[in-house]
């Protein structure tokens, strides 16, 4: 008797048929029901004439690398630049502007820019960057920072 019981051998496998099974129905169940989930209500909207949402407008400001300016599209110049924001902000009172600036331009001519669009009244600045991955924190060391 006892040579019989260590003769037999467990299997020790899971299946995983019923499982994947399981795993099938469950996804093809989320993939009918998904589109489902987003659908809103149905009702009717009243009219209005008045449009309560006024679009924000945006510009950007440009610095190139040689410390050119443009706004938009527009070449200015510094002394020009205020002017042209003071006209922006007198026609859309919440006019954003977003500064492009490249990173070879002097921090000083940055900074001498930022300075004319808050005398210019325009309080949404922001500031256009690249995003910033491992590829482009190695592209932006100096040779003696790899080291």
């Amino acid at each position: 008797m006892i040579l019989e019981s260590r003769q037999r051998r467990f299997l020790a496998e899971i299946n995983v048929i019923p499982l994947v099974d399981v795993v099938l129905v469950l996804l093809v169940i989320f993939m009918v029901t998904a589109p489902m989930l987003y659908r809103g209500l149905d009702i009717n909207l009243p009219t209005s004439a008045a449009n309560t949402i006024k679009p924000e407008i945006r510009a950007v400001l440009t610095i190139e690398k040689d410390q050119r300016l443009y706004l938009d599209e527009e070449q200015v110049s510094v002394e020009q630049l205020e002017r042209k924001l003071r006209l922006l902000k007198e026609e859309h009172a919440d006019v954003s502007l977003y500064l492009r600036a490249d990173r070879d331009v002097p921090y000083g001519v940055v900074v001498q820019v930022m300075d004319g669009v808050k005398k210019a009244g325009i309080e949404k600045l922001g500031m256009v960057t690249d995003p910033s991955g491992p590829e482009r924190v190695a592209d932006a060391m100096t040779p003696a920072q790899k080291k």
